[in-house]
């Protein structure tokens, strides 16, 4: 996000939460200090719409590997909100452990490095008894899962608040399409279809001063061990409106992928191209495509539901949400809703209140929904969902400094493993 575009949607956004504010709940006149850990993009708009929702919001801490990227994110948050950006130099940490005692210095903390590192961030915070708003997807393995799935229920028990990324559960028109839809619209669902269809980020070269650990961390998207691949740290969102319509999890997934245009060592290890079919225990079957080949993938972003007596579509690019059958319903929504923003007003809010407020259960299974998914294409065989969650399948590392060894490293020639369907399990 460049620094103008980021201060221009925050003016528009700040201007829209207005109206939404006031259908908040009245809080004593507290300050709340947040913590952002990591400071890019998706960290920086995240900061932003938390100090959207009201003035007892203040930034009080950044933490992120890298001081020249917090002191940067520092400078964006401060054009849009300068009197409630309390960072000074001392209060920006940095290097591997940075992030711990950046929390000390708050009551929120908003998670927003690579996918790989959120379940030890996650655990610490819950550790120092700080409530979270941790970005998706919430990791990038099963241990991870595992991990999140854990500290969720000490967060329970601390009576902490925490929220998850997936702002689709936030936003007006799918809230409306799936309440119709629990309440029986269209009957019993027997068939859903989830679609990312589009292109994507590009690749990073390797700088000549570079470790290799300083490399993969930069250009994090392209290895799975840090991202998830893009079915992960994409495509979950679509996963988890599939998650929100069944309710239940699947049992089972087998897939195809592969790489049919990242053909470049700055493309590291991910797929551009991922078919899944999830099998659920009553039958059902959910159909997932996520694909990020520019110019060739048609491009697609909705999810749908097909049962006994209508059809949900959803595309919330379009702002279209509909059912067809005896139950029908449309809505066309006018204008564009940052659902972004509006995740950010019932957390805040739960923490005002003192009210219930997890996300971390259907975050992470929603998450491993995409990580069954992932195994299925990088082995070309059919997974089972308890056989997977029992697996020791560790990705990701304790990193502590640059200068370790990444798990996994290129060969004599620069290129890095990719998964061969069939002939591999790297899962």
């Amino acid at each position: 996000m460049t620094r103008r575009r980021f201060v221009k949607t925050s003016g528009v956004a700040a201007a829209g939460s207005l109206a939404v504010e006031q259908m908040a709940h009245a809080a004593p006149d507290n300050r709340i200090k947040v913590a952002l850990v990591g400071c890019g993009g998706r960290g920086n708009g995240a900061a932003n719409h938390a100090l959207n929702t009201k003035t007892d919001i203040w930034l009080t801490a950044l933490a992120d590997v890298d001081r020249a990227q917090a002191e940067q994110g520092r400078e964006i948050l401060k054009k849009a909100h300068l009197e409630r950006v309390d960072v000074p130099d001392e209060r920006i940490f940095t290097g591997f452990g940075g992030y711990a005692e950046a929390m000390k210095e708050a009551d929120v903390v908003i998670l927003a490095t690579p996918p790989g590192f959120r379940p030890a961030h996650f655990e610490e915070a819950v550790r120092q008894g700080k409530h979270v708003f941790m970005e998706k997807p919430v990791a990038t393995d099963v241990a991870g899962i595992r991990r999140v799935l854990a500290t969720a229920e000490k967060a329970k028990k601390k009576n902490l608040k925490v929220a998850v990324g997936m702002q689709r559960r936030h936003h007006p028109g799918y809230m409306e399409a799936l309440k119709r839809v629990h309440d029986g619209a269209i009957g019993e669902v027997h068939t859903m279809r989830a679609y990312w269809l589009g292109s994507s980020r590009g690749g990073k070269e390797k700088l000549p001063d570079e470790t290799e650990m300083q490399y993969q961390i930069r250009n994090w998207y392209y290895f799975t061990w840090l991202s998830g691949d893009h079915i992960v740290e994409q495509h979950v969102h679509n996963l988890d409106v599939a998650h929100w319509i069944n309710g239940d999890l699947p049992v089972r997934a087998i897939g195809l992928g592969g790489r049919e245009v990242r053909d470049d060592k700055i493309n590291g290890q991910i797929f551009d191209h991922h078919f899944v079919e999830f099998e659920y225990a009553d039958g059902a079957r959910l159909f997932s495509q996520c694909c990020q080949i520019p110019g060739h993938c048609r491009r697609q972003i909705s999810e749908h539901a097909q049962g006994s007596k209508g059809r949900l579509d959803m595309a919330n690019g379009e702002r279209f949400f509909g059912i067809t059958g005896p139950h029908a319903w449309e809505q066309r929504l006018k204008g564009r809703l940052d659902a972004h923003q509006l995740e950010h007003f019932p957390f805040l809010d739960a923490i005002r209140n003192d009210e219930k407020y997890n996300e971390a259960v259907y975050g992470a299974e929603s998450t491993m929904m995409a990580i069954l998914g992932r195994m299925a294409t990088y082995s070309g065989k059919v997974v089972e969902w308890e056989e997977a969650m029992a697996m020791d399948h560790v990705l990701v590392p304790e990193v502590k400094s640059f200068d370790d060894v990444p798990p996994v490293v290129p060969d004599a020639d620069g290129w890095y493993p990719v998964a061969e369907p069939g002939s591999s399990e790297p899962w």
